[in-house]
């Protein structure tokens, strides 16, 4: 097990399954990462009220001395596994926790706002209220547009152009100025619950109390 401790009453449980037919290397940013070979799982106990975002790192290598580490996706350039107040570098996909918030609900959401590099899912347990399972379980690497394609991933528009239309700044910062994309709609046709551009809240924050949580990469998954 792998546990964060942070001197505070757990509040709780994350479990990482990872049914990629290759080892990836899970990561927040407020943990060490570790390896997870393929069909492995691992356990992270998280404090009281963490906010924070997790997602899988993707084809990592090292040096012999366990030095120089970096991934061909989700890399957070750090030089070695642990991203320890740095975020995946585009494309990733991630998700994304506040838990104990406003009336102490856990607010959730797979997002692919960055971009998508992997298909994963966030299942609660144990919880009580709406808490619903959430998240892609779509290959979008082989459909990805052609103009989005970057490597062994799927860029998000922004990333891709820069353009304040698709990354929702500058004039299109507010909801009113921005709004979905041919791209973004991409996304969203083929992973209905999860996030697609800035202001995608409405079908894509969800919430729950008091559980545990799976986070899934691979699951079982189809083709768009």
């Amino acid at each position: 097990m792998f546990a964060l401790h942070a001197g505070v009453s757990s509040a709780a449980k994350f479990t990482f399954i990872n049914q990629c037919t290759y080892t990836i290397w899970p990561a927040t940013l407020t943990s060490a990462g570790f390896p997870l070979l393929s069909g492995a799982t691992n356990v992270l106990d998280i404090p009281t009220s963490w906010s924070g975002r997790t997602w899988a790192r993707t084809h990592c290598t090292s040096d012999p001395t366990g030095r120089n580490f970096s991934c061909g996706t989700g890399d957070c350039g750090t030089g070695s596994v642990e991203c320890i107040g740095s975020g995946a570098i585009p494309p990733a996909s991630l998700a994304e926790f506040t838990l104990n918030g406003s009336d102490g609900l856990d607010f959730y959401d797979v997002s692919l706002v960055d971009g998508y590099n992997l298909p994963m899912t966030v299942r609660p347990v144990g919880g009580l209220g709406n808490c619903s399972s959430i998240g892609c379980t779509v290959d979008l690497n082989g459909s990805c547009p052609t103009e989005l394609r970057v490597g062994m991933a799927c860029k998000s528009a922004c990333e891709a152009f820069g353009d304040p239309q698709y990354c929702c700044s500058g004039p299109n910062a507010t909801p009113n100025t921005c709004k979905p994309s041919k791209y973004s709609e991409f996304f969203k046709a083929a992973c209905p619950t999860a996030y697609s551009y800035a202001y995608d809240d409405a079908t894509s924050t969800f919430t729950c109390h008091g559980a545990d949580y799976v986070i899934n990469f691979c699951p079982t998954v189809s083709a768009t």
